[in-house]
């Protein structure tokens, strides 16, 4: 049993430390290789599953709201890139250019896309002429290139994967709905689907994105106390289609700027489950987003009718995501593998249960063990992953909940942020003198000022003068 546990033991606590931790998962369960070029990464079969899944299931939602996928270029000239200066600026030290193409110095250099507001408003201004061509809400799955000094795979990697929506409206109105829509859309599918809790709020213009008017967030606690942006919904209002001179003519015949949205999510929510809901013997995965749902496991396969057996339930359960345990290793490594690599259901079975007609089915989550008839294995397979599904966000939220303080005085914030982890709650007089303080002295940045407001106190916790907005604060990844 010693080698069977081998691998698990091979991982690094996460109480002794949660960075190593995390890539020993990440490699352990072979969701990531490093490539040769650095600060990318290879994503493996078992981790591009987990982001498969995501895909579908966000771009069905995405469809039910009147979303369009199409594809842009990857490449943006210089001159396009530098039509609206604060959003090359806040993109510069990121950006990757392209010098030369087959030998030849170009004439114009190009990056390689960060983001592709800029080829959206160029194509926009391109097809755009009347009220009747509005809206327009588009979405395009991708791989963009930010240069990271420091990278990790899924949470910061030089390129990644993403999904990023760009619509234009005719009103101010439909865009800050499409806004909040496509926010609440992340939150929910985050609950829903990957059983993460999520803080829904407005970033502060200190936070928010190069060239938006608003940028909302949804923020979401890791195991260890920080926090993570798990995606953003930006209100461009009219400045881009001023740069890029998107107009249309309205129904009176007079020309309009269109008013923009953008929104997206990448690959780090891949990071957020493990380090949500992982624990030390490897993943965890919410049955949602398993590409193995359950795996069924033969002991003793080398007697008669043992395998046989097991592939009939395989058979089974061919309404979920199953898979068959054959190959030669013993029981117990592969109890410890599939362990490892986060798969909810275990289902064992062997000569005395074959006899007994019975299976015996182990959950991930909790470790609880069972002993089911095989005559109802399939429905308690589907009603144990829909109670894992549940209590795994109820899990999630409490720890959360027990993470999450309440600071109404400096002194406060400072001790809270020095011997614990989670997120503080304190209000804010909205200077942004103040985040920066916060910033220097306790080493916290500004989540989200959240839509469900509270007043924990009458002043700013950091100035002392009155207090416009409560704010989630936290360390972040």
């Amino acid at each position: 049993m010693a080698n069977d546990k081998k691998m698990v033991e091979a991982i690094t606590s996460m109480e002794e430390d949660f960075a190593q931790w995390y890539t020993d998962i990440v490699k352990k369960a072979e969701l990531v290789e490093y490539s040769g070029i650095k600060g990318c990464m290879i994503i493996r079969p078992a981790g591009y599953a987990i982001w498969e899944l995501i895909q579908k299931e966000l771009d069905r939602r995405f469809k039910e709201t009147g979303v369009e996928n199409v594809y842009m270029p990857m490449f943006i000239p210089e001159s396009l890139l530098n039509k609206e200066k604060e959003h090359v600026e806040g993109f510069a030290p990121e950006v990757a250019w392209v010098t030369h193409g087959g030998g030849e110095k170009l004439q114009e250099r190009m990056c390689v896309r960060p983001t592709s507001e800029t080829l959206f408003c160029d194509f926009y201004a391109r097809i755009i002429g009347s009220y009747r061509d509005l809206p327009k809400v588009y979405n395009q799955w991708c791989s963009v290139v930010r240069w990271e000094k420091t990278t990790r795979p899924f949470l910061r990697s030089m390129e990644f994967l993403w999904q990023e929506g760009h619509t234009a409206h005719a009103t101010a109105e439909e865009a800050e709905e499409r806004t909040i829509q496509m926010l609440n859309l992340y939150a929910d599918f985050c609950e829903e689907v990957l059983a993460i809790p999520m803080v829904r709020g407005r970033k502060t213009d200190k936070e928010k994105f190069a060239g938006a008017e608003a940028t909302y967030t949804i923020e979401a606690l890791m195991h260890d106390g920080k926090a993570l942006q798990s995606g953003t919904s930006h209100n461009f209002g009219s400045g881009f289609a001023k740069a890029f001179e998107i107009r249309y003519t309205d129904k009176e015949n007079k020309l309009q700027y269109v008013h923009q949205t953008s929104w997206g999510m990448t690959t780090r929510l891949i990071g957020a489950v493990i380090m949500v809901h992982g624990d030390n013997s490897g993943l965890v995965l919410p049955p949602a987003i398993a590409p193995v749902q359950a795996v069924v496991i033969p002991v003793r396969q080398d007697k008669e009718g043992v395998l046989d057996k097991a592939y009939e339930l395989g058979a089974m359960l061919k309404d979920f995501r199953v898979k068959v345990d054959d190959s030669d290793r013993s029981p117990g490594w592969k109890f410890a593998e599939h362990e490892m690599r986060g798969v909810p259901l275990r289902i064992e079975i062997g000569p005395k249960d074959i006899a007994a007609g019975q299976a015996v089915i182990a959950r991930r989550d909790t470790g609880e063990k069972m002993t089911v008839l095989l005559s109802e294995l399939a429905e308690k397979t589907r009603e144990l992953l829909s109670v894992m599904q549940k209590e795994m966000l109820e899990r999630a939220r409490e720890h959360r909940d027990q993470h999450t303080y309440t600071a109404v005085h400096m002194e406060e914030l400072l001790d809270i942020a020095e011997h614990k982890s989670g997120f503080i709650k304190a209000m804010w007089c909205g200077d942004v003198a103040c985040e920066e303080a916060l910033k220097e002295k306790a080493g916290v940045t500004s989540r989200c000022m959240p839509f469900v407001q509270e007043e924990v106190a009458k002043t700013c916790v950091c100035c002392g003068k009155p207090a416009k907005t409560l704010v989630y604060w936290g360390k972040a990844y």
